[in-house]
């Protein structure tokens, strides 16, 4: 199954599409969407949307992954936040895609295997699980990734269970 992450920033939206089958993941791209906060808002928001229906239409996954907003300490921060995933929300709907969201925990519990995992840990274990020889240049990228990898291991876990009650 090809899996497609998003890690959503206003300035920065990391995406990753990996192939898995649930145990065992090979990363198939990965990379950000930069804009400036120079920019309109609105034209921010385009920016992020254009290029990610690029790497759908490229990639063509079978499913996608996002995660869950978080509770920011700045409501401002959050809300652009909230706008940005919910512009990603459209453009996987537009694709017809079935979307999995994770909440941060349930992203590193899944990749980590300890929910309060910090940053550089959950990167290593995505390097780790990927078999990278070269690093993900970008931490939003490789978050991206964490968000696909945790997706596939779901669906994994509910392919088995829905297996174990027929």
């Amino acid at each position: 199954m090809v899996v497609l992450g998003i890690d959503c920033g206003s300035e920065r939206t990391g995406y990753g599409v990996i192939d898995s089958d649930g145990t065992t993941h090979r990363l198939i791209r990965a990379g950000v969407v930069r804009t400036s906060p120079k920019e309109p808002f609105a034209e921010r928001l385009r920016r992020i949307a254009v290029p990610l229906r690029e790497v759908i239409a490229e990639t063509r996954p079978d499913q996608a992954a996002i995660e869950e907003v978080f509770h920011a300490a700045n409501a401002k921060t959050a809300l652009k936040l909230a706008h940005v995933r919910g512009v990603a929300l459209l453009v996987l709907a537009e694709a017809r895609l079935a979307v999995g969201e994770y909440s941060p925990l349930e992203v590193k519990s899944s990749v980590v295997g300890y929910g309060r995992a910090e940053k550089h840990q959950v990167r290593l274990m995505v390097h780790s699980l990927l078999g990278l020889r070269e690093a993900i240049d970008s931490e939003d990228a490789c978050d991206a990734v964490a968000v696909a990898i945790c997706h596939a291991t779901h669906e994994l876990t509910r392919r088995r269970m829905a297996a174990a009650y027929v």
